[in-house]
């Protein structure tokens, strides 16, 4: 597999071009450019995929180093590429939803002053993706995890003229700086332990250790919390809903195939250590389970469209770390998949959504919230391929037979229940519920009753082709997208785990956990959570189209807690509370008496007894010759004097 290197490097040529010539390419080219250089990323992962099946599973693994990065005595770091069947999953959804998400660019960000240097930033997000998740070290995947980092920072403050936008773009980049502390700290700790922080070295060795071994709790809590920072889970969730100030099309990237799922690859990616902890492994479930239920009771009360896919996708990212925590790896990846196709065109979707309201209020003069749903309705007619497609995504995340979603966290449901943790699997249960109400919420408050938006809906339109084509190819993924992973229960095989299990097939030895239910039993579980979707549209149906007034008494009568869910529980407040006034507080305390005072009263104290010192020793620097014949006749005499004494 010599062309791996070719997968990163054509976003980087990409990014280059843009980057170094900025303003000199016109608009348009800017983003051929950067559509080209993607899709043949995207071409040769097609390929190289394919070769990749054309081996037996047990040789599906391949390395490439490109050249030696760190050569410190004994102590050696190739920057070196790695292909295996999780590697090869993750290549086809970056470079393929990405390619797809640079397309739809070209019609959104038509006009906006800076589309050569979004192009630019964007090339370099997949760039550094697509290193993470190729990397064969954990340093080289530290590389593309603190690059994607540094992207996310640069798109999400991209209108960075405007405060709120760059004040989002930072405190995406803070609080992810405070899980990757975490996960540097891992490192270090796997390298002590280990000697290496080579991928298969390590693994390797990490098989002869035993279970519950306290080197292996602390370095997985540690990568754990790195992963909680970039995949948004409780308590470092808080920067992934304000990281809605970017750009629409950002949101798609960034939320739905690349940085938010780095967390969850890298937990699958090291399964053999996490399956060496239980503690930590549970732990993985519990966080995953809470952020899941957490973030979707958030999404039924907001109206900024936008917002609530964030939520959505907090929520869904609990539901992948659940799989991971139970053992069932290849189930979180299968979400992980499914929800890059549904929830990148539930991004795209409102940014077609937004594009339109935009339009409207440009030609109405209008100044109203154009992301605010309150302010939409009716667009249904106006918009028939985004309702079309939007209603296709909602019914793959809510869980409906015979769409993606369904497979996907119908499983994560089944191994949650199979490994023993029922409580877990109530939560994963009701949150099903609550997904499709919070999304058919949605659908019904933009798509259907009458225009709220104005006087008049006659300046909404539908998009752009380069827009809805992209809509339209995500539609028939987030449909199709989850038959790979048929489970034998509806007579298939589940050719998706099957596909994953060389990389997986050691921790799930160790683990081996899940009971022997019988088929009645996962049929039963697969029931009822389609019974709770469709319980949870009904209510949406109830509320927001059949008697629109109902949620009002609803929302009067439960006040209180609506409030409290309206707020997002507080926890920025709590925060700002609890951490960031503390931080200033201290910090001026730290400016005005230890830096003002200590330090710079110790400098300038010094610099006074010089200056006093050298004001007394100036004065017998009288210019006299005479005076200094006699200082040094003096000074002769006192040496003689005490010469003669010795």
């Amino acid at each position: 597999m010599d062309n791996l290197v070719l997968i990163p490097l054509f976003p980087l040529i990409g990014f280059l071009i843009n980057g170094l010539l900025g303003k000199r390419i016109p608009e348009k080219l800017s983003g051929i450019i950067a559509c080209l250089t993607v899709g043949l990323s995207f071409a040769v992962s097609i390929s190289v995929f394919f070769k990749m099946l054309g081996v037996e599973p047990e040789a599906r693994h391949f390395v490439q180093e490109v050249f030696t990065w760190l050569k410190v005595g004994s102590f050696e770091i190739p920057f070196a590429l790695q292909l295996d069947p999780l590697s090869g999953v993750m290549i086809l959804v970056v470079t393929g939803v990405s390619f797809i998400i640079h397309v739809y660019s070209i019609g959104y960000m038509h006009g906006d002053k800076g589309v050569t240097r979004y192009f630019a930033y964007l090339n370099l997000f997949v760039f550094f993706m697509l290193v993470l998740v190729l990397g064969n070290s954990f340093l080289i995947l530290f590389i593309g995890w603190e690059g994607v980092g540094l992207c996310s920072y640069l798109l999400i403050g991209f209108w960075f003229e405007d405060k709120e936008k760059a004040i989002a773009g930072k405190k995406a980049f803070i609080v992810n700086r405070i899980g990757d502390f975490g996960f540097l700290l891992g490192m270090l700790l796997i390298y002590v332990t280990f000697g290496s922080l080579i991928f298969d070295d390590v693994f390797h060795r990490a098989a002869g250790m035993h279970a519950g071994a306290p080197a292996m709790v602390a370095v997985t809590l540690l990568l754990f919390m790195g992963a909680a920072g970039k995949s948004a889970q409780i308590p470092l969730y808080i920067w992934l809903p304000d990281a809605m100030a970017g750009p629409t099309p950002v949101s798609a990237l960034i939320h739905a195939a690349t940085m938010v799922t780095a967390g969850v690859y890298m937990v699958a990616r090291v399964n053999i250590l996490y399956a060496l902890a239980p503690v930590s492994l549970y732990i993985v479930a519990i966080v995953g389970g809470l952020t899941a239920l957490f973030a979707a009771t958030i999404g039924t009360s907001q109206f900024d469209i936008k917002k609530v896919l964030a939520y959505s996708t907090v929520s869904q990212l609990g539901y992948m770390f659940l799989g991971l925590g139970v053992g069932a790896f290849a189930a979180g990846i299968f979400h992980l998949m499914t929800h890059a196709f549904f929830k990148a065109l539930l991004f795209l979707g409102s940014g077609s959504i937004i594009h339109a309201m935009h339009a409207h209020y440009h030609h109405t003069g209008g100044h109203d919230d154009p992301q605010d749903m309150r302010n939409m309705g009716g667009l249904k007619k106006k918009m028939p391929l985004t309702f079309w497609t939007f209603i296709l995504a909602t019914l793959a995340i809510a869980g409906i037979p015979g769409f993606s979603g369904f497979f996907s966290k119908d499983e994560i449901l089944w191994k949650t229940f199979a490994s023993g943790h029922i409580w877990l699997w109530v939560i994963g249960f009701f949150t099903a519920g609550l997904t499709a109400f919070y999304m058919f919420r949605l659908v019904y408050m933009t798509f259907f009753g009458e225009f709220r938006g104005g006087k008049s809906d006659e300046h909404v339109h539908e998009s752009p082709g380069v827009m809805t084509i992209p809509l339209m190819i995500l539609a028939v993924l987030s449909v199709i997208g989850g038959y790979v992973g048929i489970p034998h229960i509806l007579g298939g095989h589940n050719q998706f785990e099957n596909f994953l299990a060389p990389v997986f097939e050691d921790a799930e030895h160790i683990l081996a956990h899940h009971g022997p239910y019988a088929d009645s039993t996962e049929m039963t579980l697969m029931i009822l959570s389609v019974i709770a979707a469709i319980v949870g549209i009904y209510i949406a149906f109830l509320f927001y189209r059949k008697n629109p007034s109902l949620p009002k008494k609803v929302v009067s009568s439960i006040k209180g807690y609506h409030n409290l869910v309206y707020n997002k529980y507080f926890v920025d407040e709590i925060y700002r509370a609890i951490v960031i006034v503390p931080l200033i507080k201290t910090s001026e305390f730290l400016w005005k008496f230890f830096d003002t005072k200590v330090v710079d009263g110790s400098v300038n104290g010094v610099a006074a007894v010089f200056k006093a010192f050298s004001s007394e020793l100036r004065k017998i620097q009288t210019g006299l010759v005479q005076n200094y014949a006699l200082m040094m006749t003096i000074g002769i005499v006192i040496i003689l004097g005490y010469l003669l004494l010795k």
